[in-house]
C-alpha cells in the first residue's frame, strides 16, 4: 500500500507561460471576441491536423457537431448511424438537429464503428454516418467511406479525441464531408474551451460560419436562423500555442503507451491496427470477463491503494441512456462498458509515474486473478 505517494491524475491539462503570454497579448490588443487570432488558428489547425482542409472554429466540440449536422442538411426524421460506445454528444448532435441516431456495435479490439454492423443498419431513411475515432484510434475509414459512396451517404467524423491520428497515412478529419475536433481542457490539446470543424467544401464551411454567427457573414445581413457559437480570440490564442506543442505531447503519449504495452500483465492492452496511427487520448485496457462491479473495484483499488487515477469511458452505452432508450442488441458495446478502464497517459506522466502505474495494475490484476 503506497499511501504516501502523490496521486497520478487520470488527466491533466498543460497550460504554460506561453499560453498566458498569448492571452495577455490578446487582452492588450482590445480585440477579444472572434477576430484575427481565430482566423489564424483555423488556418494553422487545418494545415497541421486536417489534411489542409478548410476549418471553422466554434465554442465547443459539441457545437461543432451540431452545426456540422445542420450544414450537411440533416432534416427531421433523417437517420444517422452512430456507435453507442462513445460520449453522448455523438448521438445528441443528431437528435438536437432533428435527426434520429441509429445505434450500431463496434469492433471489440479498436472500439470503433464496425463496418458490417454499419452496413446492416442502413435503411431508406439513412442519410449519414458519424464514425468516432475513439480514444485516439481511427475508425476504419477506407471501408466506411466505401460503404458511404456505394449508398450515397454523407460522413461526419467525430475526431474529438483524435488530433493527428491517421488511417492509411491520411489524417482523421480529412476523409468525410466534415469532421469535429474537441478543444476541451482534457483533450490532446486545448483552447481552454472550444472546437474545430473541418470541411470538404467551401459551401459546407460557409454554412458552419453562418450558423455559428447568428446566420450572418455580414453584420445584420442574416441569411439563416443561426446561433452564437463563436470562438473568442482569447481561446484561439491559447489553441495556437498548444498546436505547436502537440507533436511532442503526442510522441510522449505514444512512448508511455508503448511502455504500458510492454509491461502490463493480467489485462488486455489496446490493439492498434496496422493502418492506424494511435494518438492515445486515452490508454484503455480491458478487464476481460469482469462485471461492471468488478471493474469498478479494480479502479477503486488503483486509486485508493496505489494513488493511480483512472477513468471509465463509458460506463453506460448511449443507447441505454434515458434520453434514447434504444432496444438495439449491441453485445460488444455492452461488454466493453463493463470491462474498460483508462489509465493515465497524458504528457505529464513521468517515467517514475509509468513504473508506478504498471506496478499498481499488475498488483491489482494479480490479486483479482
Amino acid at each position: 500500500m503506497n499511501t504516501q505517494a502523490e496521486m497520478i491524475p487520470a488527466a491533466k491539462p498543460i497550460i504554460g507561460q506561453e499560453e498566458r503570454d498569448a492571452v495577455d497579448r490578446v487582452l492588450a490588443s482590445g480585440m477579444v471576441a472572434q477576430g484575427p487570432e481565430v482566423k489564424a488558428f483555423e488556418e494553422e489547425f487545418g494545415a497541421a491536423l486536417a489534411g489542409g482542409r478548410e476549418c471553422v472554429a466554434v465554442n465547443s466540440g459539441t457545437s461543432g457537431q451540431h452545426l456540422g449536422m445542420l450544414a450537411l442538411g440533416l432534416k427531421p426524421g433523417d437517420e444517422v448511424i452512430v456507435p453507442s460506445f462513445t460520449f453522448a454528444a455523438t448521438a445528441n448532435s443528431v437528435a438536437v438537429s432533428g435527426g434520429v441516431p441509429v445505434f450500431v456495435d463496434v469492433d471489440p479490439e479498436t472500439f470503433t464503428l464496425d463496418p458490417a454492423a454499419l452496413e446492416a443498419a442502413i435503411t431508406e431513411r439513412t442519410v449519414g454516418i458519424q464514425p468516432v475515432h475513439l480514444y485516439g484510434h481511427p475508425a476504419p475509414m477506407d471501408r466506411i467511406m466505401a460503404i458511404a459512396a456505394q449508398q450515397g451517404l454523407w460522413v461526419f467524423e467525430d475526431a474529438a479525441q483524435a488530433h493527428g491520428a491517421t488511417w492509411d497515412g491520411t489524417q482523421v478529419g480529412a476523409f468525410g464531408d466534415a469532421a469535429m475536433y474537441s478543444l476541451y481542457p482534457t483533450k490532446n490539446m486545448t483552447s481552454g474551451e472550444g472546437g474545430m470543424v473541418s470541411t470538404s467544401t467551401g459551401e459546407i464551411a460557409r454554412q458552419v460560419r453562418l450558423l455559428r454567427n447568428q446566420g450572418m457573414e455580414k453584420q445584420y445581413a442574416n441569411e439563416v436562423a443561426g446561433f452564437n457559437n463563436r470562438m473568442t480570440d482569447i481561446h484561439a490564442a491559447i489553441g495556437r500555442v498548444q498546436l505547436g506543442k502537440l507533436p511532442a505531447w503526442t510522441a510522449r503519449r505514444q512512448e508511455t503507451a508503448a511502455f504500458f504495452d510492454a509491461h502490463l500483465q493480467g489485462v488486455t492492452t489496446p490493439v492498434v491496427r496496422e493502418q492506424a496511427t494511435h494518438v492515445y487520448h486515452q490508454y484503455t485496457i480491458r478487464i476481460q470477463g469482469a462485471s461492471a462491479q468488478e471493474r469498478d473495484a479494480f479502479a477503486t483499488a488503483l486509486r485508493e491503494e496505489h494513488q493511480v487515477g483512472c477513468g471509465v469511458y463509458y460506463p453506460t452505452p448511449v443507447h441505454r441512456l434515458e434520453t434514447f432508450r434504444s432496444e438495439n442488441d449491441l453485445p460488444v458495446t455492452e461488454t466493453l462498458a463493463r470491462e474498460v478502464l483508462s489509465l493515465p497517459v497524458h504528457p505529464s506522466v513521468t517515467d517514475a509515474d509509468r513504473e508506478r502505474v504498471v506496478q499498481a495494475v499488475n498488483t491489482v490484476a494479480k490479486a483479482g486473478a
